[in-house]
């Protein structure tokens, strides 16, 4: 008898916090989820920082924000991954002004492991394989330095892919090939061309 009293007291203790849990809904504004996120706002870049101006597939515009009245210099820009995924260099493209031997130039960074000796090789589509060197090593990595005539710039243009050969010092008797998309790398060069010239 009892355990059926409370059983009963227990039910109506329970119905009454349900009303009350319900009246208080009832009363309460209505609100989304949406009502409780915030959307942000835009962040300019500072003086000094990069920032991604603008993306033409497979690379992107990257600038350096200077002062105002000034023009941010800007280079082509795209992260290389190895067979894994996971990013191993930066391939980084710029204009040169018109008269020089090299129409292009380009740093392209890799990893400190690198055999120097064996330098960098590059070649588009598979064809016209050229070495360059490296220039210097610092806590981001190894850089080599490379100019592109004006025909090898036609080639980057007029290429699917290209390919960039490096050899790594724990295993002198491997080599690492990165892929190099060249896709929007033709309308990024121009646009780049374009904003260096303003």
């Amino acid at each position: 008898m009892r355990s059926i009293l409370k059983f009963v007291i227990l039910a109506a203790l329970l119905g009454q916090a349900s009303l009350a849990v319900a009246q208080q809904t009832t009363d309460a504004p209505e609100t989304t989820a949406e009502d409780d996120l915030s959307l942000g706002e835009a962040v300019a870049p500072q003086v000094g920082e990069p920032y991604i101006r603008e993306v033409f597939d497979d690379w992107s515009l990257r600038c350096i924000k200077t002062e105002a009245g000034a023009p941010d210099p800007c280079n082509l820009y795209q992260l290389l991954n190895n067979d894994e995924g996971i990013a191993v260099a930066e391939f980084n493209v710029f204009p040169l002004p018109e008269g020089q031997r090299a129409a292009a130039g380009a740093t392209i960074v890799v990893p400190l492991e690198t055999l120097l000796t064996q330098q960098l090789t590059i070649a588009v589509d598979g064809q016209n394989a050229r070495r360059y060197p490296f220039t210097f090593c610092n806590r981001a990595g190894c850089v080599a330095r490379v100019g592109f005539t004006l025909e090898e710039l036609e080639e980057l243009k007029g290429g699917t892919a290209a390919t960039i050969r490096l050899v790594p010092a724990a295993a002198p008797g491997d080599e690492v090939i990165l892929d190099v998309s060249l896709i929007g790398f033709t309308a990024g060069f121009d646009t780049a061309a374009v904003t260096e010239g303003e």
